[in-house]
């Protein structure tokens, strides 16, 4: 299944682009495991971020950017299968957690608790 990896990428960066690509790897690093364990996995940022610079947007912190970040993970959704919280305070990624749960998507907040396909 494809799994959206979910966890802090704006908060607490005060949009500096070293803090977001800090937060970007760490996202990142659940991949890999996500992977071995026989999944797609997935990061909204892979998506929203061409599409924002496709838009004109230079910058998270531009006016597009509202209406390109959060609603790309609220599609990709539709197509996920879990969701994977990773820990850190995040308004996105704990919005990803309530659609998901509102949709009966599985939550999981730790790699090694998704099974294996």
């Amino acid at each position: 299944m494809m799994i959206l990896i979910a966890g802090p990428y704006r908060s607490g960066t005060g949009d500096d682009p070293a803090l977001l690509d800090a937060n970007l790897r760490r996202l990142e690093e659940a991949a890999w495991p996500v992977f071995q364990a026989g999944h797609v996995p997935m990061i909204g940022e892979w998506v929203a971020l061409p599409v924002l610079r496709g838009a004109g947007g230079t910058s998270v912190a531009d006016p597009v950017a509202e209406q390109i970040m959060y609603p790309t993970a609220e599609r990709l959704l539709e197509l996920c299968g879990a969701v994977l919280r990773l820990p850190g305070a995040s308004k996105g990624a704990d919005q990803d957690v309530a659609i998901a749960q509102k949709r009966g998507i599985p939550v999981y907040y730790d790699v090694a608790s998704i099974p294996a396909a």
